[in-house]
C-alpha cells in the first residue's frame, strides 16, 4: 500500500498528518532511514548528555532507540494531537523521555535550552515550496530553533535538501554565528534501495553549528567517502549538493528499468570543491536474452580511453555485446587526476557502482579492464590558444608502446595528434624520439591517395602534430609539403614536442584554409594532392572533421581548381549525422567525377578520394598505390614491414558509382 502523499503540498498541512498517523496506526514510518542508518552521523554530532531537543517528531523510533543506547534527555514535540497521545504511550516504560503537544514555530521553552535541535524531516514537511508564506513559516521555525540552542549547540537536520530547502538553509545559517556542514547518509539511501521504496533523492545530514562569531565563515561538504572539503563560498555546497541529486535521480531510475535500443547515459563524477570530473561512466545496457550475466563494471586504462571500443558508443556497444553481460559500466579515468592503483580505483568507485546494479543484482560486483594496473599518462605540455581554446601534450603507455598524443580539452576523448616514441642511443645515452614510420590507419590511408598523382607538391590543411606530413616527408624525398594550420600555436607545438622539421620541403603557412584555397586559385598554383585534415570546432552539427564551410560549393569549386589534371583531393570526414554524410557526398559527386570511400573498421573516420581526371578508380590502381607507400617506406627504413595494412585498406575501399 502506498502511504506517500500525492502533492509535497501536504506535507506542511496539520490535518493531513492527523490523518496519516490515525491511518498508519502504531507502525513507526522512517522517512529517511531509521537508527541503524543514521547512527554514525548522530553519534559524532550528540553527545549522551546533550539536552535534545527533535521537533516534529512523528511516530518515528528514532527518538526511542537513541534513549535506549544511552541518551536520557530527549523531549519530543509534535502539532499532531494524535501521535503524541501514540508515542506517550508506547514510550510509557521510557519515563525520563518527554512529548508534548507544541508547535515547533511558536515553543514555549526558555531561551538556551537545548545542546541539539534534532530535524527527521519536518523542515522538508513545513517547507513545500518557497512561497512567501512558507517562507515566513520557515523563519520562524528557524528563529526558534536559534533562540533555544545554547552556543555550541547544533541544529541536526535530516532532509533531502530539495533546492528551495538548501537554499533557506544557506540564507539562514551561513553567516559568521553558525558553522555550517552537509553530509551524505549513504546509509539510508542503501535501505531506501533495499526496500524498494523508490526514493529519487539522497539523503543528507545537516549540521548548523551555534557561535558568537566565527572569524570567518565556515561552510564545509561530504558527499562521497568519509573526507570533509571546506569549501570557500556557499555556491559551491549547492553545486556540490546538486550534482548528487542529479546523478542518484539517474541510477535510481537505472536501477529499476533497462534502456532501450541503443541508447546509454553517462555520468560524470567529480570530487567536492573539483570542477575537472576524475572519472566519466557510461552505462550501456543490453537484452535479457543475449545476456549470460547480469552486471560488471570496466575500468578503462589512461590512455586507452580514445579508443574505438571504449571512446565511441559503437564500441561500448560492441564491449558489452562480447562480454555479453546485461549491464555494462564503462568507467574512464579523465586526465588531471593521480591514480594510484586500479585497486584503489576499484575502492573509489564501489559506491558509485552499487548505485547502477540493475534489478535483481545480488552479490559482489565484478570489476574488470584491460590488465593489472591504472595505465601512465604524463603530461608533457599544456597551454591554450585563442583558435583551439586549451590543449594538452601527453605521453601515454599502451601495452608497452609510449605514444605522444595532442589533445584538444574541450573534446578529451579525440586525439588530434599522435606519434609513436622510440628509445636510440646516442652518445652512450638513452633518449626518447619520434618514431617518423609510425602514422595512424587513416594517415596511413590518406598517403595512398597521394601516392595516386604524378604531380610531387601536395597540399596538407592542418597540421596538427605534423605527423601526417612528416611522414610524407620522410617517405617521398622529392615530394614538397605545404601545411596550412589556421592556429600558430599548433605550429609551436608541432616543432617542440613533436620534431615538425620546417624547411624547403616542408612550409608551414599559418592561415586561413579557406583563404589559402582562394589565393592559390587566384595565382594559378597547382598541387597533386590537396588534403583536408581539420577538425571543427562546432560539436552541434554532428560533423568533427573537416569544419562545414570547406565543405561548401565554392571552396570545392577552388579545390578543383588547384589540382592538376591528375590530382586528387582527399579528405578526412568524421560525421556522426548519416543524413548529414549522405548531403555530403551528394555535393562532392557535384565537383567531382570519380569518387571512393574508406571506411575505417572500429574507427568514426571515413577516407574519402575524389577526382576529375580521365583515369576512374580501380581496386587494382588502389592496391598497386598502397604497395608502393609499404615499399617506398621500407626501402627509406621507416618501417620495418609495411605501412598500409593492405588487406585492411582492401577490405574497407568502396568505390562509389
Amino acid at each position: 500500500m502506498n502511504l506517500l502523499p500525492k502533492s509535497h503540498k501536504e506535507f506542511s498541512e496539520k490535518d493531513y498528518w492527523n490523518k496519516f498517523f490515525k491511518k498508519r496506526g502504531n507502525k513507526a514510518f522512517e522517512w529517511y532511514g531509521e537508527y541503524l542508518e543514521l547512527c554514525t552521523h548522530l553519534h559524532k554530532y550528540i553527545k549522551r548528555t546533550d539536552a535534545i531537543l527533535i521537533p516534529g517528531c512523528g511516530n518515528s523510533s528514532l527518538s526511542a532507540d537513541l534513549y535506549d543506547i544511552g541518551y536520557p534527555n530527549i523531549t519530543n514535540i509534535d502539532v499532531s494531537e494524535v501521535v503524541i497521545k501514540q508515542m506517550k504511550a508506547i514510550n510509557s516504560h521510557r519515563t525520563c523521555m518527554k512529548f508534548h503537544y507544541m508547535d515547533a514555530l511558536n515553543m514555549t521553552f526558555e531561551n538556551d535550552e537545548f545542546n541539539v535541535v534534532l530535524d527527521k524531516g519536518t523542515l522538508d514537511a513545513l517547507m513545500p515550496d518557497d512561497s512567501r508564506e512558507t517562507i515566513e513559516r520557515i523563519d520562524k521555525y528557524f528563529n526558534e530553533i536559534k533562540r533555544v540552542l545554547k552556543i555550541g549547540g547544533r541544529y541536526v537536520c535530516i532532509t533531502l535538501l530539495q533546492s528551495h530547502i538548501l537554499s533557506k538553509l544557506v540564507e539562514f545559517f551561513c553567516d559568521k554565528s553558525w558553522m555550517f556542514r552537509v553530509v551524505r547518509c549513504h546509509e539510508a539511501e542503501e535501505k531506501n534501495a533495499e526496500n524498494g521504496d523508490g526514493m529519487t533523492l539522497p539523503v543528507f545530514v545537516v549540521v548548523a553549528t551555534k557561535f558568537k562569531e566565527l572569524p570567518k565563515l565556515i561552510v564545509e561538504v561530504c558527499i562521497a567517502g568519509d573526507k570533509m572539503q571546506r569549501l570557500d563560498i556557499a555556491e559551491q555546497l549547492m553545486s556540490c549538493v546538486k550534482s548528487a541529486q542529479d546523478a542518484a535521480f539517474i541510477t535510481n531510475g537505472l536501477a529499476k528499468t533497462s534502456l532501450d535500443g541503443d541508447d546509454e547515459v553517462s555520468l560524470d563524477l567529480m570530487l567536492p570543491g573539483e570542477e575537472i570530473p576524475r572519472y566519466t561512466l557510461y552505462i550501456v545496457d543490453q537484452k535479457k536474452s543475449q545476456a549470460i550475466n547480469k552486471y560488471a563494471v570496466f575500468i578503462v586504462p589512461q590512455g586507452r580511453e580514445s579508443e574505438w571500443l571504449f571512446g565511441t558508443a559503437a564500441g561500448r556497444r560492441q564491449l558489452q555485446d562480447s562480454a555479453r553481460f546485461g549491464r555494462l559500466v564503462v568507467a574512464v579515468l579523465r586526465r588531471g587526476h593521480l591514480f594510484q592503483s586500479l585497486d584503489a580505483v576499484k575502492e573509489e568507485l564501489a559506491h558509485s557502482a552499487k548505485m547502477l546494479v540493475p534489478n535483481g543484482f545480488s552479490g559482489q560486483i565484478p570489476f574488470l579492464s584491460l590488465g593489472s594496473d591504472v595505465g601512465r599518462r604524463v603530461k608533457v605540455h599544456e597551454g591554450s590558444s585563442k583558435v583551439s581554446g586549451d590543449y594538452v601534450v601527453e605521453d601515454v603507455d599502451v601495452e608497452g608502446t609510449t605514444y605522444r598524443r595532442l589533445v584538444f580539452l574541450d573534446n578529451q576523448f579525440l586525439v588530434q595528434s599522435e606519434a609513436k616514441l622510440k628509445t636510440v642511443k646516442r652518445k652512450n645515452k638513452s633518449k626518447s624520439v619520434v618514431d617518423f614510420g609510425h602514422i595512424s590507419t587513416y594517415h596511413s590511408f590518406m598517403c595512398v591517395g597521394v601516392q595516386l598523382s604524378s604531380s610531387k607538391h601536395v597540399a596538407v590543411l592542418g597540421l596538427g602534430g605534423g605527423s601526417l606530413c612528416m611522414f610524407l616527408k620522410k617517405c617521398c624525398h622529392d615530394l614538397k609539403v605545404t601545411a596550412v594550420e589556421l592556429d600558430p600555436a599548433m605550429l609551436e607545438v608541432a616543432r617542440n614536442h613533436f620534431e615538425c622539421e620546417v624547411d624547403e620541403r616542408l612550409e608551414v603557412q599559418i592561415k586561413d584554409g579557406v583563404d589559402f584555397l582562394r589565393d592559390e586559385a587566384n595565382a594559378g598554383h597547382q598541387y597533386g594532392a590537396v588534403l583536408f585534415d581539420m577538425d571543427s570546432k562546432d560539436r552541434t552539427l554532428g560533423l568533427s572533421c573537416p569544419p562545414r564551410q570547406f565543405l561548401n560549393d565554392d571552396v570545392l569549386q577552388q579545390v578543383n581548381t588547384i589540382l592538376t589534371n591528375d590530382g586528387h583531393f582527399i579528405l578526412n570526414l568524421v560525421c556522426r549525422d548519416t543524413n548529414l554524410q549522405e548531403t555530403i557526398m551528394s555535393t562532392l559527386k557535384k565537383h567531382f567525377k570519380h569518387l571512393v570511400t574508406v571506411k575505417l573498421y572500429e574507427e568514426v573516420n571515413e577516407i574519402v578520394f575524389a577526382t576529375n581526371t580521365h583515369r576512374q578508380y580501380s581496386m587494382e590502381s588502389l592496391e598497386e598505390a598502397a604497395i608502393a607507400i609499404n615499399t617506398i617506406a621500407r626501402d627509406r627504413n621507416l618501417v620495418k614491414i609495411k605501412c598500409v595494412d593492405l588487406k585492411d585498406f582492401l577490405q574497407s575501399v568502396t568505390i562509389v558509382a
